[in-house]
């Protein structure tokens, strides 16, 4: 469009690229060079006539050349480039196509700086890696310079002026800082404490900082341990970096998580870790850290499906429901996608649920299929911790508990892995399971996880005991009043508001913590006189640095209660899903994009299906 007022905007060309094209006009003003992924997966350079007109490539990789721009003598190209995992700049000649690398040879600061040497040991002695928050004196953000420097999003501007900026380390870490006080903050997951250091930078010289990690215990059991996971990271989807098998790993060591769930999955119309994609543990785990190449069901109609450990194939395609494309159409719904993935022995799971708690009465929008495949026998895990409102997704969890249905947690980050900003780090959201002994076996983990012997977690780390069961047991009582007994336990890198005990979507008790509020251990009795089931969940309510969350929460799977062999039911809460699978059904009558009648009627034949599973459910159990 003409630099006027009010110009008339004329399309040159539409194309899909995740908002990187970043488009230049040539000096002449004849070409136009731009950034696409256009027929691949990572974006390269691409060039057509500034008047609309076909496009070709100038550039070739599987990496990220994006950010083109033209020397005023239009000879040659300017772009960054991730080609070695951090981003790069670099040049390319436009006749001949020779390429160059633009390296600092020197740096020169407008302030005195001085070095600083820091070093994570671990309990052995040995330099252990770590994420780690450098603030300078002038309050910004440092990082050695050849780190990923990463930033959170979520951050509350009342407590901070700038996003919280991290980098990974290996255990030893070299960076320039100005002169003055600098801050260090180092934490290694959950299962150690946060240590923060003030240290003096001096012009011209080198300060040496050394970091000892103190270990945070909880009640252990010796034929059994506890084994963290994020079951939905994104290792690639669209960031500044060019993420690895080796560097995913690298990062989940770093956050002293035992097992990466990669979440193969498609960033518009490609699919950037397809490649990477298999059946097997990916060769860079080690024995202490598994990373696993799975995907993820990408429907927002429906919402979305983590499939982990696909013994077979990749699921294409990965989407139904996206509007002006060939996958237009609301068929396959997600139930026909758990039972192609169980085909597959793999296990199936809802990410990141909900951001509110849905309302069947007001939104007449809502076409989530959680509720009914739940009752259909879909579902292995939701994921009660993730990209979502923890307490929004535990309330639609706690109603599907009370309607009889058993459902463990598992945590996942919704991490892209790649990103400078954005969502995560790997491990933010967590699932601990409870394993046998012994080596790690993804196997027995995703076993323990369908069993529920499991908690999710952001931060506070959890121990739940009811009547002698563990998390996942049935606890078996006779009919009457019973008083069962009860032990808890909590640790935290963080203050806690709130430690509760849940039975049956009600707090059953509130748990008192030590002064600071980091630790408890409880040993009490709750009354139980109906079949059901309770949990422990810890939570604050507002943010905590840092924790890179809305809140902190954590919240173990039920222990289900029998009493006297009667059925769990909630008239209300089975009400509320028939509510919900209505509106489903009306959406799903009145949609245009069906490819055939049979798709219409297989889906609404599903959804009527799961219905009456709830109005059943309403009806008052028989003496």
């Amino acid at each position: 469009m003409k630099a006027q007022p009010g110009a008339e905007a004329h399309e040159i060309h539409y194309e899909e690229t995740a908002w990187k094209a970043r488009p230049d006009f040539s000096p002449d003003g004849k070409r136009l060079v731009y950034a696409s992924y256009l027929g691949q997966q990572w974006h390269q350079l691409w060039v057509m006539p500034s008047q609309g007109g076909d496009a070709f490539p100038l550039s070739y990789g599987d990496f990220d050349n994006v950010g083109p721009r033209w020397s005023p003598d239009g000879k040659r190209i300017a772009f960054i480039s991730n080609r070695g995992g951090n981003t790069s700049l670099w040049t390319q000649e436009v006749l001949g196509g020779a390429q160059a690398q633009v390296i600092v040879k020197e740096r020169h600061y407008l302030k005195p700086t001085g070095q600083l040497s820091i070093t994570v040991l671990a309990a052995n002695g040995r330099p252990s890696p770590a994420r780690i928050f450098i603030t300078g004196e002038d309050g910004r953000a440092y990082a050695p310079d050849d780190a990923w420097m990463h930033a959170d999003d979520n951050f509350v501007r009342s407590e901070r002026p700038f996003e919280a900026h991290y980098f990974h380390s290996t255990g030893n870490s070299e960076l320039t800082l100005p002169a003055g006080t600098a801050e260090v903050e180092v934490m290694k997951g959950f299962e150690y404490g946060v240590e923060k250091k003030r240290v003096l930078i001096t012009p011209g010289r080198r300060s040496n900082l050394t970091i000892y990690l103190k270990p945070i215990s909880l009640p252990k059991d010796s034929h059994s341990q506890w084994v963290s996971g994020d079951v939905h990271v994104h290792m690639n989807y669209g960031g500044a970096y060019r993420n690895t098998p080796k560097h995913l790993v690298e990062q989940a060591t770093a956050e002293n998580l035992s097992i990466v769930e990669d979440l193969v999955v498609n960033k518009e119309q490609r699919i950037p870790d397809i490649a990477y994609f298999s059946t097997k543990p990916d060769p860079a785990s080690t024995g202490t850290n598994l990373l696993l190449h799975s995907q993820e069901y990408h429907t927002s109609y429906w919402g979305h499906l983590g499939l982990l450990n696909l013994t077979r194939n990749f699921l294409i395609p990965g989407y139904a429901a996206y509007p002006d494309t060939a996958a237009a159409s609301l068929f396959p719904p997600n139930a026909v996608v758990a039972d192609l993935a169980h085909e597959q022995q793999a296990v199936v799971g809802y990410v990141h649920p909900y951001d509110s708690i849905p309302d069947p009465a007001k939104d007449e929008s809502l076409t989530h299929e959680l509720p009914v495949d739940v009752a259909l026998g879909k579902v292995d895990y939701i994921e009660v911790m993730g990209f979502s409102d923890h307490k929004s997704t535990a309330a639609v969890w706690y109603r599907l508990l009370n309607c009889g249905f058993r459902l463990p947690t598992a945590a996942g980050t919704d991490a892209m892995a790649n990103f400078a900003s954005l969502r995560g780090p790997v491990g933010l959201n967590r699932v601990y399971v409870n394993v046998p002994a012994g080596p790690l076996d993804i196997r027995t983990w995703l076993v323990s996880l369908k069993q529920g012997r499991t908690f999710a977690t952001n931060g506070p780390l959890l121990r739940f005991t009811l009547g002698g069961r563990k998390l996942g047991d049935e606890l078996q009582l006779p009919a009457g009043d019973n008083k069962v007994k009860f032990t808890a336990s909590l640790r935290s890198i963080v203050p806690i508001d709130h430690l509760q005990v849940i039975c049956n979507g009600q707090v059953a008790r509130d748990l008192k913590l030590n002064a600071d509020r980091v630790i408890a251990d409880v040993e009490d009795t709750i009354p139980i006189s109906r079949s059901g089931w309770c949990l422990l969940r810890a939570w604050s309510e507002k943010p905590e640095h840092p924790v890179l969350d809305s809140y902190p929460y954590a919240t173990t799977s039920p222990i289900y209660v029998s009493v006297a062999g009667s059925p769990l039911r909630s008239v209300e809460d089975a009400a509320y899903f028939v509510a919900w699978i209505d509106r489903m059904i009306d959406a799903a009558n009145s949609n245009k994009d069906w490819n055939t009648e049979a798709e219409k009627k297989a889906v609404l034949s599903l959804l009527s299906y799961a219905r009456s599973i709830y109005e059943r459910t309403k009806e008052p159990a028989h003496a």
